[in-house]
């Protein structure tokens, strides 16, 4: 009797153990972020081509051995500040395409988090490529921090590939509109995850970057793009800051309440920063993941849209702080002509 009750106990002991373990977050496809070795093993091959998404100047200085610009920092270079949606396929087919990227290439975004700030940029351009249809696009987790602290090389040899021919094949559930998520704040559209991934104080309506702060009715939760990034210890302040790097265990938390099989949006300010969100809903294998492209910029300045925990821009601050910069301005000593 005692010995089957010893056996039980461990066998429950194991149960507990093995299923502790199976708990571990995982990516559902880890295909799409790639490591420093990983870059570097597919980086002189012909149906790959890796994308520096930092400035111009910043690639020059050094860069990825075999990595090509765009010319510019990549959410620059890809997106049209006056124009939120991507209606001109014929652009990109044509970026593309001169750079080298065709419709069997594997295509590897990288940025850098602590000099440059650039990771938006990659995964901007990530989630454009996957909208324009393309399904061999990856990121380098960690950027160039991630190259560095792997002990890779660094040259300021350009690279220029061989023009290759790019056709879009636009899938359109990857993009969200102002009229869908309309109907979602209304009521109307139902069965859909709203993400906000501005920081907490946009969300609040304390930072208010357009004529209105607050968020958009019904959205399900606000997760700072921020917050989702792994977290070390800055030395000068000693708290903890976003580092760069994505891993399933932290990401999957900020999402484990969430039905994958739904439809989830993700937006911010400018749908920029949500483009981390589709990526990391990617990862996590939700099925239908898309970015609102217009997001904030566009519903908070505009009247007829409805906007929870309201908060209007105080213009009467802006103008004491304009009055104040123009007084510093003056203050400070003039340079002669010709000088």
């Amino acid at each position: 009797m005692k010995k089957r009750i010893m056996h039980l106990l461990v066998l429950t002991i194991f149960l507990l153990v093995s299923t502790g373990l199976s708990q571990a977050a995982t990516w559902a496809h880890p295909e799409l972020l790639l490591t420093p070795a990983d870059v570097e093993k597919n980086a002189g091959k012909a149906d790959w081509v890796i994308v520096d998404c930092r400035d111009l100047k910043d690639y020059a200085k050094g860069h990825i051995p075999g990595a090509i610009s765009f010319g510019k920092d990549c959410k620059k270079a890809l997106r049209d500040g006056t124009s939120r949606l991507f209606k001109d396929t014929k652009k990109y087919e044509n970026i593309f395409g001169k750079s080298g990227i065709g419709n069997d290439t594997h295509v590897v975004f990288y940025g850098e988090h602590k000099v440059t700030d650039t990771f938006k940029s990659v995964s901007v351009a990530f989630w454009l490529m996957e909208y324009l249809g393309h399904d061999k696009a990856h990121v380098l987790n960690g950027g160039m921090d991630a190259w560095m602290k792997a002990g890779k090389k660094l040259t300021n040899e350009p690279t220029l590939k061989p023009e290759k021919k790019f056709t879009a094949k636009v899938v359109a559930n990857r993009i969200a509109t102002t009229d869908e998520v309309l109907q979602i704040a209304q009521g109307k559209k139902k069965g859909i995850t709203l993400i906000d991934a501005r920081t907490e104080h946009e969300y609040e309506g304390e930072d208010i970057r357009s004529l209105r702060g607050g968020y958009v009715p019904n959205t399900t939760k606000n997760i700072s793009h921020k917050n989702t990034m792994d977290q070390e210890k800055d030395p000068k302040t000693g708290k903890d800051v976003d580092n760069g790097y994505l891993s399933p265990d932290r990401v999957a938390g900020f999402y484990k309440d969430f039905d994958k099989n739904k439809r989830t949006i993700g937006y911010c300010h400018t749908g920029t920063r949500s483009t981390l969100t589709y990526l990391e809903l990617r990862l996590l294998g939700f099925k239908e993941p898309a970015n609102w492209d217009e997001s904030w910029i566009v519903w908070g300045s505009n009247l007829k849209y409805p906007v929870a925990n309201e908060q209007w821009i105080n213009f009467e601050r802006l103008k004491k702080a304009e009055d104040t910069v123009k007084k510093l301005q003056d203050a400070m000593p003039k340079k002669e002509e010709g000088k």
